[in-house]
Order: structure tokens, then sequence, then C-alpha cells
């Protein structure tokens, strides 16, 4: 069973499953099932009966979407990981396998970040509540181990990205927030686009598919609850990401930074060698090409009309 399974994660790592060998993938849908409540956890755990059970659903967005809907989504990603674990263990499941944020971390974490220092200080500000209500799971994970032998782990991904992403302008995260603006600028003739904060934050960008590979991977042969990092070990900065997608977009304008508005987390840049040695979890996805395939599908979906 794969929460979140109908939504950008979700469908790479159906994909990942299918493409080694899972015959059977249930993946339960916001109208049928509400995660927020138990009830219903209850009744998706009687109708699907799985063995494994990936967690990725999640009540997410970029700063502006985090500032805006702060308590709803420390509320609403805090109950869902309570149900979905307290659920799992009741119904017997074999393994669950649960996807946290980066945004778990200090907000002046030493770089790179590394899994001991995810309790060493407060989260950025503007999406603390929910990277402590994601960060919550790992106690979870290591409680019910300790009370119940459950067999659950709690993957820390860093900012995802590629084909099928959000690109809604209200809620989008930023690589794909940036290839809407430069398009739809390019298209409108506009000579200028407007970005928030100063450009200065640096950020560590994973393709999905292999975030949705390392999750598979981490499935059949990581059994601890010691969290994992899942990232590249590279950064780049807001100001250089903005000026890449323009030239790859066929932007030719300025781009005009907001001061006014927040940067967010000053840096962010994992420590990926725990993935490499306890599963053999590495990137193998360029960003060049990521990016390329990211702006690709987003131009061609805006073409169709659907973006």
């Amino acid at each position: 069973m794969v929460t979140g399974g109908a939504g950008f994660l979700g469908s790479f790592l159906n994909e990942e499953l299918k493409r080694r060998g899972a015959q059977e993938i249930f993946v339960p849908l916001i109208g049928d099932y509400d995660l927020v409540d138990r009830q219903s956890v209850r009744k998706l755990m009687a109708d699907a009966k799985p063995d494994l059970v990936f967690h990725l659903a999640a009540q997410v967005g970029g700063i502006g979407a985090n500032r805006a809907n702060p308590g709803r989504f420390m509320f609403a990603n805090a109950m869902m990981g309570l149900h979905v674990f307290e659920e799992c263990r009741l119904a017997g499941v074999k393994k669950l396998v649960a996807v946290g944020t980066i945004c778990a971390y200090p907000k002046f974490a030493p770089i790179p970040f590394r899994e001991e220092d995810l309790w060493n200080g407060y989260p950025e500000e503007t999406n603390a509540p929910y990277g402590i209500a994601k960060k919550m799971m790992l106690v979870l994970s290591q409680g019910y181990r300790e009370q119940y032998g459950m067999n659950s782990v709690v993957l820390f991904p860093v900012n995802l990205y590629g084909p099928r992403d959000n690109f809604d302008p209200n809620s989008s995260h930023v690589i794909p927030a940036l290839i809407r603006k430069c398009v739809e600028a390019r298209e409108a003739g506009r000579d200028e686009v407007v970005l928030w904060g100063d450009g200065s934050p640096t950020r560590e960008f994973l393709y999905a598919g292999d975030a949705a590979r390392g999750l598979v991977m981490a499935a059949a042969s990581y059994d601890s609850s010691e969290p994992v990092n899942l990232g590249t070990g590279q950064e780049i900065s807001i100001r250089d990401l903005a000026t890449l997608i323009a030239e790859k977009t066929g932007f030719r304008g300025s781009l005009r930074w907001d001061t006014s508005q927040p940067n967010g987390q000053p840096r962010r840049r994992l420590d990926v060698s725990r993935a490499r040695e306890r599963f053999g979890f590495e990137a193998k996805t360029t960003f060049a090409d990521g990016l390329r395939t990211t702006i690709d599908y987003f131009e061609e979906q805006h073409r169709k009309g659907v973006l």
C-alpha cells in the first residue's frame, strides 16, 4: 500500500515497485479514505490488507503555503502519522516505510546535514510546524520498535523535483514555481520576473525517480529506526538556480529579488553516506538531466493547456 500514491513522489514509487515485480499495489484516494480520521485509516487497513506500507501522504507546500497554513499542516501531518503507525501495528503489517522531510532539520544545522543533528535545534520558522509533525514519525518508529517490535523505517529526502510535480503557483516548491514563472513570462513577453528573498539560500535537489528507488531499496534491505537522509550531497544557490532555469526556458528578461519576502532556511546540503553504507543507495540522475526532463514535461503540458 502506498499512501500518497496518487501524488508526485507516489507516481514514481508505483512505477519502481512495478518494475521490481510488485503484483498488487493499493493506492488509497483521499475521496475514499481520510488519513486524518482514525476510523477511516482503520477501514483502509481492513480493505487493503497490506504486507508492506509506504507512507508518503502529506499536506505540504512551498514557503507561502507553509506560512498560510501552519496550524493545518501541523495537525493534519501529525494525525496522519499517528494513525498510520498505530493502525499498521494493530493490523500486523510486516514493515512500514515512512517519508519524513528535510524541513525537520534545525534552521542552523551544520553543513552537511547529518542524521545525528536532527534534534540539535528548532527548524526554520516558516516550515517548522510541518517539519516537526513529520519528524514525530521518527519518535513513533523508535518507540513502536522498542515496545512492540514493529519494523518501520523513516527516511528524510531532500527537496524533490521532476515531471508530474505540483506546478500550482500558490503551493508549488521552488523548481516548478521558477519554471512556470519563466515560461509564462517568456510567452507574455514580460521583461522581468519577481522572485522571493534575495537568492542567497542554497538547496539540494533529488530527482523523484531516484527518491523512489531509495525508498524501495530501504524497504528491501534496511531494518532500523535510525533516520536516513536521501539526497545527492550537492547544493546550488537559489540565485544560480533561477538563472539556470531562465536560461533553459528561454526567458531573456531580468530576475528581480523581493527582499521583503522570506528566504527560508539558509542552506541545505545533506550527508548522504548513511544511505550508501546501510542499503547501497546513491542518486543516479544528474541535475542537468533531471532539470531538462522537468522543463520539457511542463512545456508539453502547458502547450496542451493542462498546466
